[in-house]
């Protein structure tokens, strides 16, 4: 059985279960590496990642290099002799970091690699409507997403589903595979098999602003599994009467709306907002008009008209 010394890099929400539940297994977690504090709202006071107040609150030391090639943070990262690095939604490593334990740095992936390897994973698997996607434990080396795999587990995708629920449910099923990595890797028996890549990869870029604006002429089933692939955030846009709307949840109707284009739309200005597509329409449940907050579809009529 091998005696652990535990360096854990994260930063956001997604981060933190994996984290408890190594410390309250009694793993020897002996250092935090989160990003470092950033102004936040109007005040622009210096917040916290939600991974660095669960190391503080166990008493955890906690390492913010702004860069992670400093000599400094590098000789600081060596001092506290870990064996086994653990990354789960952290930003890339230089070989010099990753390199650096005995046993080596596995990551957490939520995708069942190598499908879908890069910064956005759940959101790519729900907007090409996959049916099941899931979490992965690696071992980094040179090429993203790209190491040899310790464990896999699945996780259905249910038609209704949008990001922040499968979000939840990843985050949660990704927690259980770190510790049961971990376990295994401190048994000393654990898999590491190379990815199969010999069919097609799909991938999973980094969505920006411009990734998001909804594109009407795409089928109702591909604008249906757009907006939930991207709701709560970062929000699938677009613009109707020359005001932009960002949409969060939409139901798919069995009609066209009469005779239409795609991104026409029909309303009775009370209960109903039926946007055409390349197929049939999509009802709009849940939108946001810019510089408003997120309504229901009948709130929003009642106090304004389209």
């Amino acid at each position: 059985m091998t005696d652990l010394r535990i360096i854990y890099m994260g930063t956001p929400e997604f981060a933190v279960p994996s984290l408890q539940k190594l410390v309250e297994n009694g793993f020897n977690v002996v250092a935090v590496i989160t990003a470092p504090d950033k102004p936040k709202g109007r005040g622009q006071k210096l917040a916290t990642s939600p991974v660095k107040d669960y190391a503080v609150s166990q008493n955890i030391p906690v390492l913010q290099p702004t860069n992670l090639k400093s000599p400094e943070f590098i000789e600081e990262l060596r001092s506290y002799k870990a064996n086994l690095q653990i990354v789960v939604a952290f930003r890339m490593l230089p070989e010099v970091v990753w390199d650096m334990p005995e046993i080596g740095t596995f990551n957490l992936h939520a995708s069942l690699l190598p499908q879908y390897r890069g910064a956005a994973p759940i959101n790519w698997a729900i907007i090409n409507g996959e049916k099941e996607t899931g979490v992965t434990t690696f071992f980094l080396k040179h090429e993203i997403d790209t190491g040899n795999i310790i464990f896999q587990e699945k996780e259905p995708i249910e038609e209704d589903d949008n990001v922040g629920d499968l979000y939840k449910r990843l985050m949660a099923k990704g927690a259980n595979l770190v510790l049961k990595t971990v376990k295994a890797i401190q048994q000393g028996d654990y898999p590491q098999l190379p990815q199969d890549e010999s069919g097609e990869i799909k991938h999973a870029p980094k969505i920006f602003k411009e990734t998001c604006e909804i594109d009407w002429k795409k089928s109702s089933e591909e604008v249906y599994n757009f907006i939930r692939g991207l709701s709560p955030y970062p929000a699938a846009w677009t613009t109707i009467n020359g005001v932009q709307f960002k949409i969060y949840d939409t139901e798919k109707l069995d009609f066209a709306v009469a005779g239409e284009n795609p991104g026409d739309y029909s309303t009775d200005n009370k209960t109903y907002l039926h946007i055409q597509t390349g197929g049939k329409a999509l009802a709009i449940k849940e939108l946001q008009m810019q510089g408003k907050k997120r309504m229901k579809i009948e709130d929003f009529l009642r106090g304004n008209s389209l």
